[in-house]
């Protein structure tokens, strides 16, 4: 039995920017999303790069990774596809991989840190 009804979106941000919405941006915009990759409607956005309903696109994330080749992104205009790793910065890693050490030796010294607590 279906959960949703017919052309119900599973959540409130799947495909925020559709064929409606790149319609309604300026033609001088750009569209960046390196949140999550079904937020963008991939066929409308690159519609939208090859009709210049807006300026551009920058996209890290995708509804399936690794983008596949036959994507229309991929043949697409003013576009900026890079693998999910737009994150990968020398001072990401160093707080990351930072705190990671932080973590292992205060809990190896018995006095954890970031510790998550459920409030109830």
């Amino acid at each position: 039995m279906p959960l949703l009804r017919e052309g119900e979106s599973p959540s409130p941000t799947f495909h925020l920017f559709n064929e409606r919405t790149l319609r309604l941006m300026k033609p001088t915009a750009y569209l960046i999303n390196s949140s999550r990759g079904p937020v963008v409607d991939e066929n409308a956005l690159a519609l939208a790069l090859r009709e210049n309903w807006i300026a551009g696109a920058a996209l890290d994330v995708y509804d399936v990774e690794p983008l596949p080749l036959s994507n229309p992104l991929r043949s697409a205009p003013n576009v900026v596809l890079t693998p999910h790793l737009g994150y990968v910065t020398e001072e990401t890693y160093r707080v990351f991989y930072g705190d990671a050490a932080e973590d292992i030796v205060a809990f190896a010294q018995g006095s954890p840190v970031r510790v998550l607590t459920a409030s109830l």
